[in-house]
């Protein structure tokens, strides 16, 4: 495995598992655990000391409220770790986004957008880091990058083509299916 997929709660399962559809995309291996800073903390540790021989090279944390799980597992490796705020019910996961973009200078940890895009996003960066040294992983980075350029420039020729309104109008058709 070259990548963890870490979450404190099986809830945040759902918004962690973009992470996992990016990875699986660029054909990188992964895995996924449950691990929690709080209820397992020596498991966690041991997660974080460990990561690096059994051959991760990018941990991804889903962290939320408190957001202790990154900074947790940051402490215990030197390998990056990328953490995704969790929503939480409370503050819609800007209390998760303010606790990890405190974490003390000497011990960093990559803070993305909170909920689904920032798992996105972690997928996508732990596969530019692994690019880095790997060229079929750069390569699949690139070309995700223009196939997102082409569908912009789909989306654009198809609205200059039929117009505003039937632009909605067939955007909404779309979302009831």
């Amino acid at each position: 495995m070259r990548v963890g997929i870490v979450m404190g709660s099986d809830t945040d399962l759902p918004i962690m598992a973009e992470a996992a559809k990016v990875l699986r995309d660029m054909e990188i291996e992964y895995e996924v655990r449950i691990i929690s800073a709080h209820r397992t903390p020596e498991e966690a540790a041991e997660y974080a000391r460990t990561a690096r021989s059994r051959g991760l090279e990018v941990i991804i944390a889903g962290a939320g409220g408190a957001a202790h799980l990154a900074g947790s597992l940051a402490a215990c490796t030197t390998i990056p770790v990328l953490c995704v705020p969790m929503p939480t019910t409370s503050l819609d996961g800007l209390d998760s986004l303010y606790s990890i973009v405190q974490m003390p200078g000497g011990v960093p940890v990559a803070t993305l957008a909170i909920g689904r895009p920032g798992a996105k996003n972690a997928g996508l960066l732990a596969a530019q880091i692994l690019g880095l040294k790997d060229e079929a992983i750069r390569r699949r980075v690139e070309e995700n990058r223009i196939r997102m350029k082409e569908n912009v420039l789909a989306k654009d020729r198809r609205l200059r083509e039929i117009g505003i309104e039937a632009y909605l109008q067939k955007k909404n058709q779309e979302k009831k299916r």
